[in-house]
């Protein structure tokens, strides 16, 4: 019944992961929704704090390409991991991944960060080859082109990932007005998230 439910994009706080991929502060010069992708994560990233969901965190060759935006609260993450496959799902991530749910790994992944089109599609490929419901945050993932962002969306789609927004994520995480942590949490929500143009798309 439970993974019925997540095929219905219900999502389930003890049940969920973040998985933040390579938002660092070199691709920032060559992306233009870059700024509003990181205001739109780091109200994710504060909620997902608050509730409690476990974040997985991937750097992209930092050697050359620079860490996690400060911008970006990622102290509560359970693992920070440098990379150089394009997909997040690296043996170290793959070991945290288990260590953190046991074999059966977790429901549901949210999956945010850059590039949609390379590194994000590709982990979601394989997070669905094991079984699990992926949820990615469009209006915080970003490519250098909103062309490649585009079509990306549309083929996670298409590969049967929930393509979403981080405030559709956050209010489906609490599920009610009466969550402990409601008052804290809408705080973040109170303002809208910012635009990313995904309407133009």
């Amino acid at each position: 019944m439970a993974r019925q439910l997540t095929k219905l994009g219900y999502l389930d706080v003890k049940k969920t992961l973040f998985m933040l991929c390579d938002l660092q502060d070199k691709f920032r010069p060559g992306m233009k929704m870059f700024d509003p992708v990181i205001k739109n994560t780091s109200k994710l990233l504060q909620a997902g704090k608050i509730l409690d969901v476990p974040l997985i965190v991937t750097e992209h060759y930092p050697e050359k390409l620079g860490r996690i935006v400060k911008d970006l609260d990622i102290s509560h993450a359970k693992g920070v991991y440098p990379k150089t496959l394009f997909s997040m799902m690296i043996p170290d991530v793959q070991r945290k991944i288990e260590e953190l749910y046991g074999s059966a790994g977790p429901e549901t992944v949210v999956l945010f960060g850059l590039e949609s089109h390379i590194c994000l599609e590709q982990t979601a490929m394989d997070l669905l080859s094991k079984g699990y419901t992926v949820h990615v945050a469009a209006d915080c993932s970003v490519s250098r082109t909103q062309e490649d962002r585009k079509l990306a969306l549309e083929r996670l789609q298409q590969y049967g990932c929930f393509v979403t927004t981080s405030e559709n994520v956050i209010f489906k995480l609490m599920r009610d007005k009466q969550h402990p942590a409601f008052d804290k949490v809408r705080h973040l929500v109170r303002e809208p998230s910012v635009d990313t143009e995904l309407a133009k798309l």
